[in-house]
């Protein structure tokens, strides 16, 4: 695969989703950034302002993602928001990278979670980097199983995480990367 053919769909917030793009563009791959009115973006390269309508495409019960995350989130106008952007991100990339940890329920923590869960929905190939374990993991259906190193197949995927990336985070992505675009 060409990075010349590929798109990184993300967020341009703080932490992974700016390293992401990060090592997208050093690469000369194309970036979406989803965003919305409001939101702090760390990145300005290929910002995608969604319109109200369009964030309402990526809407979705608070109640319902609580209940699948196994935890609370705050209803507020902003965390909506953010996840209606994670729907965006996910529901545009074929295969799904995340950085975080992964919890003992299987799901990811944070709001990024959604976007894991979300991925697991649609049935997407998912990786998620697991900060506290120092590795990568892949959603085999009903389960994580250690990956040793992914790489990227297909021109369309979502890069996505936490806004606390870590040095091994910031490595991991780079090292993703290098290995699907030598």
């Amino acid at each position: 695969m060409k990075p010349e053919d590929c798109v990184l769909f993300s967020g341009a917030a703080n932490g992974a989703e700016s390293e992401f793009g990060a090592a997208a563009e050093r690469r000369d791959i194309d970036e979406v950034n989803f965003t919305f009115e409001g939101h702090k973006d760390a990145r300005s390269r290929g910002l995608r302002v969604l319109t109200h309508e369009e964030l309402l495409h990526g809407d979705v019960s608070l109640a319902y993602v609580s209940r699948l995350m196994h935890r609370k989130y705050r209803d507020t106008p902003l965390f909506k928001k953010v996840l209606q952007g994670i729907w965006h991100q996910v529901n545009n990339g074929q295969e799904i990278y995340v950085v975080g940890k992964i919890l003992e329920d299987q799901t990811v923590k944070g709001g990024t979670g959604w976007g894991a869960e979300f991925a697991k929905l649609c049935n997407k190939p998912l990786y998620v980097f697991d900060q506290e374990r120092d590795g990568w993991f892949h959603w085999t259906e009903d389960a994580w199983e250690e990956h040793a190193a992914p790489v990227i197949t297909h021109p369309h995927f979502a890069g996505t995480g936490t806004r606390f990336l870590e040095d091994n985070g910031r490595e991991a992505i780079e090292g993703l990367f290098e290995r699907s675009f030598r």
